[in-house]
């Protein structure tokens, strides 16, 4: 089963259209992807979230 709900990450609105009808903006889906104890990426991906916050990152 796919998921059709989606939201809006400007406004917040949820819809199950491609495009926010309050913004116009480009929706997003609503959930967040499945859990996966072999994350292939979570390496990557809390690497990038400590650069993003400047945790642990030399300058």
């Amino acid at each position: 089963m796919r998921f059709k709900i989606k939201k809006c990450p400007k406004c917040g609105e949820y819809t199950l259209k491609e495009t926010c009808p309050l913004c116009g903006e480009k929706t997003k889906l609503a959930h967040p992807p499945k859990f996966s104890p072999e994350d292939p990426y979570g390496e990557y991906r809390r690497r990038l979230k400590k650069e993003t916050l400047g945790i642990g990152v030399k300058k």
